[in-house]
């Protein structure tokens, strides 16, 4: 999988990193430019990373319209950003009330990240890797992501760890997506991480607003419409009577593998008065890239 090679640190004071995202600072000021990359710099020539192929649990997710500010359950949302910036090369890191960093050790860690694209939001879809690539690749130059590269990535590790869930998009070549389902499966069945806690496809009964974001373990993409469904009841309920249609009404396109089934999400969620369920398995999913 050809992508471009961009050299230079990750740091985190004044950031709020998570799971699966991430503050990093090209070595070339252009980096991004010179690469056709859309990507939105902060005033110090940093740029926020979206970590390819993988969705760890929300710790401040804003809602539609007035719905507020939403977190899912905090104690696999924290180990997961811990462990990724433990495997980026960072041996402390302290935050504030609002989770943001205000100092760590070292300031700041040499890295590297192959990336093809930026998001709708302008954060840069990445593999992130710690120290610099093996060998004389250059700056900006196009190299090949293979199986046996993609492992040495905090992505893989993440996966590997089950402290993220798969969550695979289009234009993840299927070679790597096979690999990261692979690590996803291998964690599930040795009981790492979040999976023992994990209710998204035993499936789970909404009770309350408080057990969504307190104590439920789910995939980060069903939590987040779920929220966003509720944020249009005013009222404070957690009725499910129309959350199906609401699923319906959004352009989550997919298709399942190995049987390549086109389809939506709403398709894949099982709505049974208040019990919700994703019918197969997160790493069978592969939405269509926006």
């Amino acid at each position: 999988m050809p992508m471009t090679l961009i050299k230079g640190t990750f740091q985190l004071v004044g950031a709020s990193p998570d799971g699966d995202s991430v503050r990093f600072y090209p070595e070339d000021p252009q980096a991004t430019k010179k690469a056709g990359l859309k990507v939105r710099l902060n005033s110090r020539g940093g740029m926020q990373l979206r970590l390819d192929a993988i969705d760890a649990l929300e710790t401040h997710y804003q809602a539609r319209g007035t719905g507020g500010m939403w977190h899912q359950p905090a104690e696999f949302a924290d180990a997961a950003a811990a462990n990724l910036l433990k495997c980026l090369g960072f041996k402390t890191v302290e935050r504030d009330e609002r989770g943001r960093v205000t100092s760590s050790t070292p300031i700041k860690v040499a890295g590297h990240i192959l990336t093809r694209f930026a998001d709708k939001y302008g954060r840069a879809v990445a593999f992130a890797f710690p120290g610099q690539r093996p060998g004389r690749s250059a700056d900006l130059s196009k190299v090949h992501l293979d199986v046996k590269t993609l492992k040495n990535s905090a992505n893989y590790r993440q996966v590997a760890d089950g402290l993220v869930y798969p969550t695979f998009y289009s234009l993840l070549y299927p070679d790597l997506r096979d690999a990261l389902a692979e690590a996803a499966v291998k964690a599930r069945q040795n009981g790492l991480g979040l999976w023992p806690q994990d209710v998204t496809n035993s499936g789970f009964k909404l009770a309350s607003r408080r057990q969504l974001a307190d104590e439920l373990v789910i995939l980060p993409k069903l939590f987040r419409r779920l929220v966003d469904y509720l944020a249009l009841d005013e009222s404070g309920g957690v009725s499910l009577t129309g959350f199906s249609d609401f699923l319906d009404s959004r352009n989550d396109r997919l298709f399942t593998v190995p049987d390549g089934h086109a389809t939506e999400f709403e398709t894949l969620v099982s709505v049974k008065r208040q019990t919700v369920s994703l019918t197969i398995e997160p790493e069978r999913i592969v939405f269509i890239e926006a």
